[in-house]
């Protein structure tokens, strides 16, 4: 630390205990100088006479110490007359300890500044008028020079000047002390990392973009490099007000990356707010509040410059301590511009009081939509102002976002507070499109109705008309068909469009037979062999235990029988012990008459398979041979 001794004579200020400070001398003190509850005893007109001089030569400096240097006293103590004079300072800034600093000063005694005092004592020096008009070589003067070749050329005085001028606003703003602390912060913050030659706190990771860089080259270990964030962790000793000052200035000079500015951010906000991963341990305050309001508004507006986990962290606490609604949508736009990036736990954010629902599923609802708005706007842009929703591919983002959402659908639909219309809302957001496969879907619509049994029947075929049925995997598929939750229909179209593709999948492997046997003297091209025909069967057809369950339904669907249960089964079209979803339906569809799990109107309603897909219907055949099929 950078430190300057002004003054030569002792130090004969005394104090006894009762805040009273004297100075030593042969003279009877006739000047009292009042602040706050602390009283100086000084002199008017005094002769110092040091403990190690016999003898001073009494000028104007030892005749009037005061006055000859303070011009604000020479305007309130007269020079003549003997009466005692009572003087009372109630505003001086910096309080008893820098007008102390500033008539040891006066006197000559030997006063010693710091980057902790400095600020004080010009401010004090400033209100007594101590300026180089009065005496040449003046307190102002000698302190400014401190300052400029020594205090703001540290990095580490520079921060700490910085801190302490909030005590001693407006008059630091005013004599641009803050001006400059604030320059000189933001100009070694944002100097080049080679020519950074000073010491710095720094304990944290290298940012991921920096891994590697001090790796031996030509076995040779390279001298180790500064890193790009080598000044983040001093910054969080200041308050938020002077800490918004230095950002918004680093961000002006434009030679600091974003990330790493976004990172500083982070890194004072996690020292400022360590309970913010733990958003319900926040008792917020004004304060706390002002400060979170500060730090979103300080945020690079660059996407990626900082984590989308921190910035629902930051929602969350916000969105609990009710920091205003210009902040909160301010996070929305910016979550939503990368929410690819995010995780399902980060999206479980707690409902504020008054609310039924444990997690507030309408603030996801809304950066979901903002999202989808964006990457909408993306497309076009891309695709020139056209584009055609049922035949664009999904953006990678969107399909990301898709899957992120049926997880969180999936968490929320334990709560039996979550309204349908809610649940189904946020899973409409997300177009079919953007899910390649619905098992995610699928998980969550089951998880709510297994959280609500006592859905209605139209709101069970509302919530089971989001899935496609085709873009169900063979475990989906087979988890679905002995589902008692779902409705009928859902599981006639999951039993279709398994037959289907267990048909197609036959169907492949009886040309790709054929064409290999008839061009095996020609060709070298390769067939499934019988091991591995047998693997995709296996992966494909239900066996008849999984839709045992099934046999009870009662059925409106013996055209479906005749039509399926009639046809010859291809020999390699079962799984060992098991039975083909064609076998599944058919035994299904038979069992007319029956007293099912499912209510009539339900099995009347859903046995009726899509007309797209209804398939090509055949003779009718007796029971008795749907039967023995």
């Amino acid at each position: 630390m950078k430190f300057m001794k002004l003054g030569s004579n002792p130090d004969t200020f005394q104090g006894d205990g009762n805040e009273v400070s004297i100075v030593a001398s042969e003279l009877v003190s006739d000047i009292t100088v009042r602040i706050g509850t602390t009283k100086f005893y000084l002199h008017k007109s005094c002769f110092v006479r040091p403990l190690y001089r016999v003898e001073v030569v009494c000028d104007l400096e030892t005749k009037f110490p005061l006055l000859s240097k303070c011009a604000r006293f020479q305007k309130l103590i007269p020079t003549t007359g003997d009466e005692n004079i009572d003087i009372h300072i109630h505003d001086i800034p910096g309080g008893a300890k820098a007008f102390e600093i500033c008539a040891k000063f006066c006197y000559g005694m030997i006063v010693t500044l710091n980057a902790y005092n400095v600020i004080a004592a010009r401010c004090a020096a400033e209100y007594l008028e101590m300026n180089e008009t009065v005496d040449k070589g003046n307190l102002i003067y000698k302190i400014d020079v401190f300052l400029s070749s020594s205090i703001f050329r540290s990095w580490k005085d520079s921060i700490i000047v910085l801190g302490t001028t909030k005590a001693h606003l407006p008059w630091a703003e005013d004599l641009k002390l803050v001006s400059h602390c604030i320059d000189s912060v933001a100009s070694k913050a944002s100097i080049d990392v080679s020519k950074v030659e000073w010491s710095y706190t720094y304990s944290r990771k290298k940012l991921p973009t920096e891994n590697g860089n001090d790796s031996p080259w030509n076995g040779v270990k390279q001298q180790q490099l500064v890193p790009k964030d080598w000044w983040v962790e001093d910054l969080t000793d200041l308050d938020i007000d002077a800490y918004k000052q230095v950002i918004t200035a680093i961000k002006a000079k434009g030679m600091v990356p974003k990330d790493v500015i976004g990172e500083a951010i982070k890194a004072y906000t996690y020292k400022k707010l360590p309970s913010l991963s733990k958003v319900s341990m926040i008792h917020g305050d004004a304060k706390v509040r002002a400060m979170l309001v500060t730090i979103t508004c300080l945020l690079p507006s660059e996407k990626g410059s900082v984590s989308c986990s921190f910035l629902l962290k930051l929602l969350k606490a916000t969105n609990l301590l009710k920091c205003g609604e210009m902040c909160r949508k301010e996070l929305m736009k910016r979550i939503a511009r990368q929410l690819e990036e995010a995780s399902v736990s980060d999206l479980l954010i707690p409902t504020v009081d008054g609310d039924t629902t444990v997690y507030d599923i309408d603030l996801i609802l809304s950066i979901v939509e903002e999202f989808v708005r964006q990457d909408c706007k993306n497309a076009q842009k891309h695709n020139g102002g056209e584009v055609n929703d049922h035949v664009s591919a999904p953006s990678a983002s969107m399909i990301t976002v898709a899957k992120i959402v049926d997880g969180y659908l999936a968490e929320v639909a334990k709560d039996p507070n979550i309204p349908v219309y809610k649940f189904f809302s946020l899973a409409e957001t997300v177009s079919g499109n953007s899910r390649p496969v619905h098992d995610g879907l699928y998980r969550a619509i089951d998880m709510y109705l297994k959280e609500h049994p006592g859905l209605g029947k139209s709101d069970k075929k509302r919530l089971c008309a989001l899935m496609d049925c085709k873009k169900l995997s063979p475990d989906a598929c087979a988890h679905a068909v002995q589902n008692e939750r779902l409705p009928l229909r859902i599981v006639v179209q999951v039993l279709y469009h398994e037959q289907t593709r267990a048909s197609a999948a036959a169907t492949i492997r009886a040309d790709s037979i054929g064409i290999g046997s008839y061009e095996s003297s020609r060709s070298g091209a390769t067939t499934n062999t019988e091991d591995e025909w047998d693997g995709v069967m296996a992966v494909e057809d239900l066996s008849l235990s999984k839709t045992a369950k099934l046999d009870k339904c009662g059925t409106a669907g013996t055209d479906a029988e005749k039509n399926h249960g009639g046809t010859k089964q291809a020999a390699n079209g079962r799984v060992k012990g098991g039975a083909t979803p064609k076998k599944a339906l058919g035994k299904m569809m038979s069992s007319k008459g029956q007293t099912g799990e499912r209510s009539s109107s339900d099995s009347s309603d859903s046995a009726i398979l899509p007309s797209q897909e209804h398939p090509k219907r055949t003779p009718a055949r007796s029971t008795t041979k749907s039967a023995a099929a």
